[in-house]
């Protein structure tokens, strides 16, 4: 299995970065497993998680690994899935 770790999506705000996100992106299967998202202002980390998907999306990725399940990510579309289901995607 192919990947590697990015720095994938920044927020700048008046030439300072306040937010972002970073991961593994495991191109061949078509899945990104985030690793870390930060924000220093308000919604940040939602502007760079609403990129990350839009930005998915157009190449097709079948699965992003948020790897904890919290009201934030529930609060942007994220579901969660069994380990069985996990497992498809990444074999």
């Amino acid at each position: 299995m192919s990947g590697r770790a990015v720095s994938l999506i920044e927020v700048w705000q008046d030439n300072k970065l306040v937010g972002g996100l970073y991961g593994i992106d495991l191109k061949d299967k078509k899945v990104f497993c985030g690793e870390s998202m930060f924000s220093k202002v308000s919604n940040a980390s939602k502007a760079a998680f609403i990129t990350l998907v839009r930005e998915l999306k157009t190449k097709e990725y079948k699965l992003i690994d948020c790897q904890m399940h919290t009201n934030h990510l529930v609060s942007l579309g994220a579901r969660e899935i069994s380990r069985d289901d996990f497992l498809k995607y990444i074999k």
